[in-house]
């Protein structure tokens, strides 16, 4: 009694294994950098560049010795964090609570970034406040009118270190139109400084989501393969069962 030739199975192919483990490699490279961005970059509020407080503070200096009134800014997260703090004493020295400052002014923004699972949206507020001797009328004028500067919300979640100096600039021309102060001298500058430009208005998608495209361009590619993989795998099965067919049978 005969019996028939079973057909051989396949030898494991080592390159199949390289395969699995570069999948392997994706996938936790993919997941992983969705999990740690989930709460990075788009929730961490940027402070002004050096070179943004050191071109701030010089012109706050000059306006307060024309007007006798300190201008400084403060730059908040949500909850409350100091991000940034400057005025015409310095950078890094707020000027509320300070003896050398009578009249004060400062424009203060707080800035919230929400992390790409949450459904809500960026968002920042803008206050001005000063010393007991402006009233809240005035105040108020000087807060609404940054917006003419074009330094409304939005700007303040795009580029908030920019905004706030910006802001901060913008001080003492908004207070002398209340009338509380009188005009500032005009501020003496290089001439061959370039103004910097409004920053770019627009969507945060990459910013908040390049992990989630990234996780999800991996698991494409894994796809990809896997069903290639297949294909090859499925291929070498066909083949081995047809070698080990016997001859003239189908």
């Amino acid at each position: 009694m005969t019996t028939a030739k079973q057909p051989a199975k396949p030898k494991q192919n080592a390159g199949a294994w390289v395969v699995w483990i570069v999948l392997g490699l994706v996938v936790v490279v993919c997941v992983g950098s969705s999990i740690f961005n989930r709460d990075s970059g788009g929730t961490t509020v940027p402070a002004p560049a050096a070179d943004e407080r050191a071109d701030t503070v010089p012109l706050l200096v000059q306006a307060a010795d024309s007007q006798g009134i300190c201008y400084g800014w403060r730059l908040e997260r949500s909850s409350g964090a100091e991000v940034s703090v400057g005025s015409n004493l310095g950078d890094g020295v707020p000027v509320t609570e300070d003896a050398r400052c009578p009249r004060w002014v400062e424009v203060r923004a707080r800035v919230m970034y929400t992390a790409e699972s949450s459904e809500s949206n960026d968002w920042a507020t803008v206050t001005v406040s000063g010393s007991g001797d402006f009233s809240r009328a005035d105040l108020y004028a000087v807060d609404t009118g940054l917006t003419r500067f074009g330094l409304h919300e939005d700007v303040f979640v795009d580029d908030p270190g920019w905004a706030i100096c910006r802001a901060a600039v913008a001080l003492p021309l908004l207070v002398a139109e209340t009338g509380a102060a009188p005009p500032a001298a005009t501020p003496t500058a290089d001439p061959g400084a370039a103004v910097a430009p409004l920053p770019d208005t627009g969507s945060d998608f990459w910013r908040d989501r390049w992990g989630t495209v990234l996780a999800a361009a991996g698991l494409l590619l894994v796809a990809v393969l896997l069903i290639i993989v297949g294909f090859v795998q499925r291929g070498r099965q066909r083949a081995a069962a047809s070698a080990g067919r016997p001859r003239g049978t189908r």
